[in-house]
């Protein structure tokens, strides 16, 4: 046992084993350090489990990740609170579930081969020396001196403070969203544009074409996990300080554990996902071509059963879900009638539009929040795409409270009861890599900003920004921001960069 502390502790101080034996047989062999080293495992793995990784075949830097997401979405302080000596030994080191070690961690966003593990050492020499002393056979005088001859107890540990770090009290409790939609892997495969080219046909459509039965090169692939609304979106609202979990169906394939590794690191939830065994996960191919892309999809014939969340959320974000999902669509809205209080936040797929509004009314009705863009509010209410305000008091009328309507390179509009308003884009700071996933990170940052309390003014401030980050990066996810992040942006915003109300 005393080897098994002495390498969590990284010592090989002469004394420490020897001490320990001496301390263990004064307090009549009573299995202290047994008990201590069980407490620590029993956090550990209990952490672990709570972030929804398995103690058994978990590697460190899965976990590193995941906890390090935990700051980010408000749940460190709570997750760690009794766990400042816990640490867990991997095959490449190891890991601290000390408070004050992860906060660093993340908010220096350190490489996991320079993650910090010094204070949990310090709390665990601190531990050590603590159940020894105030146990009934010891004499505490003498485990103080033997503990400092061992370098248990250093004069370094009595600078830093007992009490851990913590969060602002507002961060304490977060609201809590459950986003459902489906989930997927794309592919993006950058052709040569010496072996394939655009032509245009006499009715006006660009093709994409290469030789048949050709080998073809290709400049490039990038593989892009864990994507499509619901995904985007509770990435994008874990970043944003929520705490998201998702209920996605997924095959049981390699591709579908890696995304749900994926999710883990990014503090996403993944209690409520379902995985179908024998089933394959969804994967798509998209053809990059200069600019432009092509996409190659095929969903997966998915049960699309609904999985009861052992958690009641604060808020449900409903995305894009495939055609033979009505079923489903029914049980979440017998869900949301057996409870009244979780505010429903709805962003349309393809299937939502072509079942017409008449089909998707409940869903109107229950909304407290709809994103859209102008042609699928002209399409939803019938009403002329030219009068923003009529569109606006339209989707009202279904029953939404905040209706927001997004007009691409002009910007957006939004309405509650109090104003009705309109917001620019962010500039951009150079011309956009790729506009995948850019509606997504709006409609979550909307919601995001509205679930933690913020106006409608500012939550329409937010969102471009969040927008103009994700068209700088490749796919869906990689440009999403933290709050911190956006707020940097708007401290540096145009002096126009302001919500108006529509005239």
């Amino acid at each position: 046992m005393p080897r098994f502390l002495a390498d969590l502790l990284g010592t090989d101080h002469p004394l420490f084993t020897r001490t320990l034996y001496e301390f263990e047989q004064a307090a009549g062999n009573s299995g202290v350090d047994t008990r201590l080293i069980a407490d620590i495992t029993e956090r550990a793995h209990s952490i672990m489990r709570r972030l929804g990784l398995d103690p058994a075949d978990t590697p460190g830097e899965e976990l590193y990740h995941a906890l390090n997401a935990s700051v980010r979405a408000g749940r460190a302080e709570q997750l760690l609170r009794d766990s400042h000596y816990a640490l867990l030994r991997f095959s490449d080191g190891l890991i601290s579930f000390c408070l004050h070690d992860v906060i660093e961690n993340a908010h220096h966003e350190l490489p996991y081969e320079k993650r910090l593990i010094g204070h949990a050492q310090r709390h665990l020499r601190a531990e050590i020396v603590r159940r020894y002393a105030e146990h009934d056979r010891t004499d505490d005088d003498m485990v103080y001196r033997m503990a400092s001859q061992a370098g248990l107890k250093r004069s370094t540990d009595d600078e830093y403070p007992e009490v851990q770090p913590s969060f602002s009290s507002a961060k304490t409790s977060v609201p809590y969203v459950l986003a459902v939609g489906d989930i997927i892997t794309d592919a993006f495969i950058k052709l040569s544009e010496e072996h394939a080219e655009v032509t245009t046909d006499e009715k006006g459509y660009k093709l994409l074409s290469f030789e048949l039965g050709a080998k073809l090169p290709y400049d490039e692939v990038e593989i892009i996990e864990a994507v499509e609304c619901s995904p985007n979106a509770a990435v994008s609202m874990t970043r944003l300080g929520l705490e998201v979990s998702l209920m996605s169906w997924l095959g049981d394939d390699e591709p579908g554990k890696s995304m749900i590794r994926y999710l883990k690191q990014q503090g996403v939830g993944t209690e409520s996902l379902v995985v179908e065994k024998g089933m394959k996960s969804n994967y798509h191919y998209v053809l990059r071509y200069g600019a432009d892309r092509t996409k190659l999809q095929k969903f997966e014939n998915y049960s699309y059963g609904w999985r009861e969340p052992a958690r009641k959320p604060d808020w449900l974000y409903l995305g894009v879900l495939g055609e033979q999902t009505w079923p489903l669509h029914e049980a979440i809205l017998g869900y949301l009638s057996d409870n009244p209080d979780i505010k429903l936040v709805f962003q349309p797929g393809m299937y939502h539009l072509m079942w017409g509004t008449e089909k998707m009314k409940p869903f109107y009705e229950r909304a407290e929040i709809v994103i859209m863009n102008r042609e699928e509010a002209a399409e939803v209410t019938g009403k002329d795409r030219g009068d923003i305000d009529d569109l606006l008091q339209s989707l009202h009328n279904l029953g939404v409270s905040v209706a927001v309507v997004t007009d691409g390179a002009d910007g957006a509009y939004a309405s509650d009861s109090q104003s009705r308003l309109f917001m620019p884009n962010y500039p951009d700071p150079k011309p956009p890599l790729d506009r995948t996933g850019a509606g997504d990170a709006f409609a979550s940052t909307i919601a995001a900003a509205l679930a933690l309390g913020e106006s409608l003014e500012t939550a329409l401030r937010w969102a471009p920004i969040n927008s103009m980050s994700v068209v700088q990066h490749m796919g869906a996810q990689a440009g999403l921001l933290h709050t911190s992040e956006v707020k940097a942006y708007l401290a540096s915003a145009p002096a126009n960069y302001n919500a108006k109300d529509i005239e």
